[in-house]
């Protein structure tokens, strides 16, 4: 199985967080690959630059070697693609991993469960 880690996910694998559930864990465990798109990266960035969320940017982008995983860059086919979601969520950061999971194809590890609505790539956990 080729994973996609959402947000939280990844930031809660770096911190061991005891929020990452058993399944999530045995899931990435198991998995052939595992990615971390850099929409995610850019997200957590524009959260810290607003005090929303305690993280060394760099730190993050230095864990998805470390843990070994690869990184997923946006491609313009993956943005191409969000413009043909449905209205189902209007986070833009989840719209983008939506549409990298089903361009791929990967599974989508989520705590979201919202995001269900778009395929049955999406995984929440």
């Amino acid at each position: 199985m080729r994973l996609l880690l959402d947000t939280h996910i990844f930031l809660w694998v770096v911190a061991d967080d005891r929020k990452l559930s058993k399944v999530a864990r045995h899931l990435i465990s198991e998995a052939e690959d595992v990615f971390v798109s850099s929409a995610s990266i850019w997200e957590a960035s524009i959260k810290a630059g607003l005090g929303k969320l305690e993280a060394d940017v760099d730190q993050l982008v230095a864990a998805i070697s470390a843990s070994g995983f690869s990184e997923l860059p946006v491609k313009a086919v993956h943005a191409a693609r969000v413009r043909n979601l449905p209205d189902i969520h209007r986070d833009p950061f989840d719209r983008m991993l939506v549409a990298q999971a089903m361009h791929e194809p990967l599974r989508l590890l989520t705590v979201d469960g919202h995001l269900s609505g778009y395929t049955d790539l999406v995984t929440p956990v």
